[in-house]
């Protein structure tokens, strides 16, 4: 995109994109950043949109990792990180104390900005080799190359443990909205729900961790308010991982279900109608046939019974409605969804270590005919924008120097391989 990037341009370019795939018309749903021009954007479209998850995480995180104490700590730990990172006789005796400590010979970490996990990763590793650390900073070939370095006190390293125990869920959670190969925005209900949920004071928390956790939940509740919360919910009962929706009272759920309901009800009725409509657009209607032929077929048949008295009685009235094998009421497609839907709930739900929901539906998309269809529909939505931040990346590792002569085509052709082999 050469143009400003401006809400109304972005949106032009959303256009076109949906008209080169077809798909204009169809609903289709947007996940982006928080940036003000996307959400222009995509209001101008029209479409159905969603923030990135992965982001809220991360700026609910990052709230927690400026405050004075944490910021302090961070900046510490950074800077011991650096210098065994620059010093090469610094590196050498932290891998001998490493050795002799029987400790992981692993490199220290340095935290990335623009990703708040990076710096819990960074004190995680700090403090798995803070003996061989605090070791090597002691000794003299390091101390005479380097007077100046700074160390942390006992009380920083307590206050260490206490940020990565803090925020763990937070981690967890960062990690697994960045996958790829399974449906995500039906876990962001109940990931976002259980997260408020753990992160809450307990009495035993020190004032460093009451802090981290009040900052982080302050950011979180105030997401995903007014924000499609229905449509997010619908997505989160379709995932058998997650059908119960115990994070919503009961009143709620039963409000999910019923718009679950409505909607394979009349998704189902749409595409019959589509169906219907095509059958006679493309099959003639076949033309009754008054040749000598068939009168002389007709004739051989036979005359019709010929009627008694007996044959005029209640079957002539209410034949149609009580004739055998014909019920008292058509059941309409509503009726079938109900059922489905009343069948789903008291199936065993998917444990969350069994894979893939969309795999569970592929193998029982036959028991609920009416679901499946709008299980395709909603899990198809990801939860964040992660994956096509990844593509980007991508293409600054295809796109080097080296191969600065790569023409556009050949770079989409080569991504598309790469993401898709």
């Amino acid at each position: 995109m050469h143009e400003s990037h401006t809400g109304t341009n972005i949106a032009e370019l959303l256009s076109a994109a949906l008209e080169e795939w077809d798909i204009a018309g169809k609903d289709p749903a947007t996940v982006t950043e928080n940036a003000a021009n996307m959400s222009v954007a995509v209001e101008l479209t029209g479409m159905l949109h969603f923030k990135c998850f992965a982001h809220r995480l991360n700026l609910a995180s990052q709230r927690a990792l400026k405050l004075p104490v944490v910021a302090r700590i961070l900046g510490r730990v950074r800077c011991i990180s650096n210098f065994f990172r620059r010093r090469t006789t610094a590196s050498h005796v932290l891998r001998q104390k490493q050795k002799l400590l029987q400790l992981p010979e692993h490199k220290l970490i340095v935290d990335v900005v623009t990703r708040w996990n990076s710096a819990h990763d960074m004190l995680q590793r700090f403090l798995e080799q803070q003996p061989a650390i605090s070791a090597a900073l002691l000794s003299s070939e390091v101390r005479k190359t380097e007077k100046e370095v700074c160390t942390l006190s006992e009380s920083d390293i307590t206050a260490a443990e206490d940020i990565v125990d803090a925020m763990k869920p937070m981690k967890v959670a960062t990690l697994v909205m960045s996958k790829e190969n399974t449906p995500t925005l039906s876990t962001v209900a109940p990931l976002h729900a259980q997260l408020i949920h753990d992160l809450q004071e307990s009495p035993s928390d020190s004032t460093l961790v009451k802090e981290i956790k009040a900052a982080i939940c302050e950011d979180l509740s105030k997401r995903y308010k007014d924000e499609h919360k229905e449509t997010m919910y619908l997505c989160t009962a379709l995932d058998p991982r997650f059908k119960a929706l115990p994070f919503l009272p009961d009143h709620q759920q039963d409000g999910i279900y019923m718009r679950v309901i409505a909607e394979a009800g009349r998704i189902h009725d749409s595409f019959q109608k589509e169906v219907d409509l095509k059958i006679v657009t493309e099959v003639m209607p076949v033309e009754q046939d008054d040749s000598e032929e068939v009168k002389k077929e007709n004739c051989a048949a036979g005359p019709p019974p010929k009627r008694t008295k007996d044959m005029y009685s209640l079957a002539d009235l209410l034949g149609p409605t009580y004739c055998a094998g014909t019920a008292v009421r058509q059941r309409t497609t509503q009726d079938h969804a109900e059922v489905e839907v009343t069948r789903y709930k008291e199936a065993p739900a998917l444990s969350l270590s069994e894979g893939n929901p969309l795999s569970w539906w592929k193998e029982h998309q036959n028991e609920y005919p009416l679901m499946s269809q709008l299980e395709k529909i909603y899990l198809c939505i990801p939860g964040t924008s992660v994956s096509s931040e990844r593509v980007f990346s991508t293409a600054g590792d295809i796109v080097t120097a080296q191969r600065s002569t790569l023409s556009s085509d050949h770079v989409d052709q080569i991504l598309f391989l790469n993401k898709n082999l």
